[in-house]
């Protein structure tokens, strides 16, 4: 069965009629937008770190409100916000444009926010080695906002630190000010 196939049986399922005009590219449209949504799961996060010298910079970096959109992985609707990269070079840093291209790896998949967080700082980890990372999540859940409990208002914060800012407090309250500020 093709994508296309599932998308017309959901459709069938709901009580739409396939053959209303508006619905007839209705299955190709969706199919194509999966692949743009889900596409993920065909990038290596891992490659896209390309490493250089520090040149001596041993200072907190940081990358503030880059935008994501991602889908629940329990409802498969969109949830979407910004995050906040922080990470303190020891040896290695990477382009800034690679900051957002990671975050868009990791989101162009099926996740929950916790997961993400949690992905993205472990991915820093690993490849840049700093001496630590910190990464904040927001997020506004359609799952929340127009399903089930239904509370518009409503967002969703996670954290992950690792390293010195994990030991740090000092650090943690700097990287919170600075995402605090325009």
């Amino acid at each position: 069965m093709t994508t296309e196939d599932a998308i017309r049986e959901i459709l069938k399922n709901i009580g739409e009629n396939l053959s209303r005009e508006g619905l007839i590219e209705t299955p190709m449209r969706i199919a194509a937008a999966h692949k743009e949504f889900f596409s993920g799961y065909d990038q290596n996060p891992t490659t896209i770190l390309k490493t250089f010298s520090n040149e001596g910079y041993d200072e907190m970096l940081l990358v503030k409100n880059i935008e994501y959109f991602s889908h629940c992985e329990h409802h498969m609707v969109p949830f979407f916000g910004s995050v906040h990269i922080a990470y303190i070079p020891d040896k290695t840093i990477t382009g800034l444009s690679k900051l957002p291209r990671l975050v868009e790896i990791f989101a162009r998949r099926l996740q929950n926010q916790e997961r993400l967080t949690v992905q993205i700082a472990e991915t820093l980890f690993q490849i840049l080695k700093p001496k630590g990372v910190a990464i904040q999540i927001t997020g506004k859940h359609l799952c929340m906002c127009a399903r089930g409990i239904k509370k518009t208002a409503s967002e969703t914060i996670t954290t992950a630190f690792l390293g010195e800012f994990k030991t740090n407090g000092d650090l943690r309250n700097d990287f919170f000010n600075q995402i605090k500020t325009s």
